[in-house]
């Protein structure tokens, strides 16, 4: 019986992580280009009270054994990039990706970081900064002076001058990919960093060899369904609650046990 009080416990700690990672699903529904979560769990090794196909005669065998599950464990939460829907904003400078891919960012210690949050503005020199100014790669610079600026879906970014009339290039954003995207890190602000596990970044002109196209003047939503996490949120409630009373049952059997003796 004592056995079961540490499988039910795990049982709770487990639900208590799916919980966490729901919560955090639900508060980010309409974070740009936030990706859900989900959890994953694997069974806990068994006991052995009795090995299965162990011989029970001379000429027979048990046909199952008799193994004993000790609970579940948190195994992994899986990123889903299952693109969001794109909205219209119509401002210049955000960018969505159709597609797969994502932009690059540098961060203030020198790494590269990566994004599918394209909601891109000018700092004070007319770079190309993300949220928290950090520059993108390559830098794109956009002059004072020249109007229009256009992102095509390619990535080539262009303005017009008014003194001319011309249409001038001022850069190209290219968008990069990964073999595992499900094992970037990330670092919060919308930022991942490439590990062992997702390979190394794959980079390419939006819209060749697979990769997703830019759209300007969108942004894209979370791909967070709300309806779904509800669902999720009340069937780990559930979990929980029952894998208490396992172990509210338990310590009564015990109570039960212990005062077999007076």
């Amino acid at each position: 019986m004592i056995r079961g009080l540490h499988t039910a416990a795990a049982g709770m700690v487990a639900q208590q992580q799916d919980i966490d990672v729901i919560s955090n699903n639900i508060a980010n529904v309409n974070t740009t280009a936030f990706k859900q979560d989900r959890t994953e769990f694997q069974d806990l090794m068994y006991q052995s009270l009795n090995y299965t196909a162990g011989a029970t005669s001379a000429d027979t065998n048990n046909p199952t054994g008799i193994d004993t599950g000790l609970g579940v464990r948190v195994a992994g939460i899986q990123k889903n990039f299952i693109q969001g829907s794109l909205l219209q904003t119509g401002n210049t400078y955000d960018m969505a990706i159709q597609g797969n891919g994502f932009f690059q960012i540098t961060t203030p210690n020198g790494e590269t970081a990566y994004t599918r949050n394209g909601s891109f503005k000018l700092n004070n020199e007319g770079s190309l900064v993300n949220g928290l100014g950090y520059l993108t790669e390559p830098e794109i610079v956009i002059p004072d002076d020249l109007i229009n600026v256009s992102v095509a879906q390619d990535g080539t970014v262009s303005a017009i001058d008014p003194a001319t009339g011309e249409q001038q290039v001022l850069g190209q954003i290219t968008l990069v990919n990964f073999i595992n995207p499900a094992g970037l890190a990330p670092q919060g602000d919308s930022l991942y960093l490439a590990t062992d596990t997702s390979g190394d970044p794959i980079d390419e002109t939006p819209g060749l060899n697979g990769m997703g196209t830019i759209r300007q003047g969108m942004l894209e939503g979370s791909n967070v369904q709300l309806v779904t996490e509800m669902v999720n949120l009340i069937t780990a409630q559930r979990g929980y609650e029952a894998n208490s009373k396992a172990i509210t049952t338990t310590d009564t059997m015990l109570q039960t046990v212990n005062q077999l003796k007076r």
